[in-house]
């Protein structure tokens, strides 16, 4: 068991520039030669690949909503192993979020906060803001502050001066306002760390900002310290472990998945084959199931069409009876048409008779819990699943006759009172990325579906 600095950063709202100061954070510290162990709150898949970029570690989630606290908790402590320090961003508004709430995972994890002040067009307010945060809720402790986008020594000189006597909050520092920090977004958030939308020069630019205007020291300090520990063993569900192959997606146009629920397939004995649905010709060979992520097939949907022979493979494999899992952007792929921001539509892999359209305004958010209605690969009637659904895309009306197709059930009863995830022979596709995490029973059922 050791013991190791850990904290949360967190932000009074969304836009007040955490992900970047939580970049420049990690970056100034591995520069410093420390191995950081990163985590994000929430089920965000973007920012934990700009995490992996700057620390070369992998980032894993926390989400008190989709794992359980119990999960939470293990995954925290036992992926710290590594690491010298262990640094959690935040989600949305540190209150932001009620059970699911960064707020509550300080809680839940007795972390420190470190909360981020957007003091753009505020002096004196910025410091008001502190004090209401500061009292809000005495469980969650404020480990020091940032005041985030600073004018001028003067903008400076009158926070410092509201803050005198009315706050026992250490001041971490001030960070000035700066452009060239920017990370480019589109339509789901940030660009991904595959992308690299911070080069080697704009991350060194940032971590040498953060030592200048931040005191790190400080910050090491009042982080105080945590004990992790070895996971225990844990024995796979399957007592057979036969050797499987999951062909999972992994290129531009897919990459939203969670690491835990491909690091559940491979404790189950999996082999996890990358594949690109992109630049591929067709599947790798000798695949037990086949995962289709989430990501952005609409920004590359004229190639995925071009890809003739990729789709080929798939409805072969779809024909010899491979479980096909896919979800939001992989779902999408599977079905029939998909038309895109430019209102181009493009033929895709049709294993569902739907038709996908992209739209300008955000379609689904939120948590879902999922009940399934009938037994299927993914467990049995009434069986319980947990995930979340982010998209701009819907499925559109159906050809006259489509919508009698026999072939297709609906898998799923969302607690938002929708019937969604579909079943088309091998296949399941839905809009919800699940989490596996808090429901590991789900292999047992796909390595009975796989081995029939």
């Amino acid at each position: 068991m050791t013991d190791k600095p850990a904290f949360i950063i967190a932000a009074t709202k969304s836009g007040a520039g955490k992900t970047t100061l939580t970049l420049g954070i990690m970056s100034a510290l591995v520069k410093r030669g420390y191995r950081v162990q990163p985590y994000k709150c929430g089920p965000d898949f973007i920012d934990p690949t700009l995490h992996t970029l700057v620390t070369g570690n992998t980032s894993y989630n926390i989400d008190l909503k989709m794992m359980g606290e119990a999960c939470c908790r293990t995954t925290f402590f036992q992926h710290g192993q590594e690491s010298d320090v262990l640094i959690l961003e935040g989600v949305m508004g540190l209150f932001d979020g009620g059970e699911a709430s960064t707020a509550a995972v300080a809680r839940s994890l007795n972390l420190p906060v470190f909360l981020i002040i957007d003091a753009q067009s505020s002096a004196e307010s910025a410091a008001a803001v502190l004090k209401g945060f500061e009292t809000y809720d005495p469980r969650v402790r404020l480990g020091g502050v940032i005041f985030n986008k600073i004018g001028s020594s003067r903008h400076r000189d009158l926070i410092d001066s509201a803050l005198a006597g009315r706050s026992t909050v250490p001041v971490i520092g001030y960070m000035a306002r700066e452009d060239m920090f920017h990370i480019p977004e589109r339509h789901l958030g940030l660009f991904m760390g595959s992308e690299n939308p911070l080069d080697a020069q704009a991350l060194a630019a940032l971590a040498a900002s953060i030592e200048n205007n931040l005191d790190l020291d400080r910050m090491l300090e009042e982080a105080g310290s945590v004990s992790v520990q070895p996971p225990p063993f844990t024995a796979p569900l399957s007592a057979q472990r036969k050797k499987r192959r999951i062909g999972v997606s992994m290129d531009e146009a897919f990459c939203f998945y969670y690491q835990q629920n491909l690091e559940l397939f491979a404790r189950e004995g999996f082999q996890v084959v990358p594949f690109s649905p992109l630049h591929d010709k067709k599947l790798p060979a000798d695949l037990q199931m086949i995962y289709l992520c989430g990501g952005y097939p609409e920004n590359f949907a004229a190639n995925l069409a071009r890809n003739q022979s990729m789709m080929a493979s798939i409805q072969k494999a779809h024909t010899d009876d491979i479980p096909i899992y896919a979800e939001c952007g992989g779902f999408m792929y599977l079905c029939k048409t998909l038309t895109d921001n430019d209102a181009v539509s493009h033929s895709m892999t049709g294993l569902f008779p739907f038709h996908t359209a992209m739209n300008k305004q955000l379609r689904r958010l939120g948590y879902r819990v999922v009940t399934l209605r009938e037994n299927c690969w993914l467990g049995n009637k009434g069986d319980v699943l947990y995930g979340h659904e982010f998209h701009y895309s819907d499925i559109t009306s159906l050809p006259c006759g489509e919508n009698k197709n026999k072939k297709i059930r609906k898998l799923y009863r969302l607690d938002n009172n929708y019937h969604e995830g579909y079943s088309s022979g091998s296949a399941i596709g839905s809009y919800v990325h699940l989490h596996f995490v808090n429901t590991p029973a789900v292999f047992r059922h796909m390595i009975a579906k796989i081995d029939s």
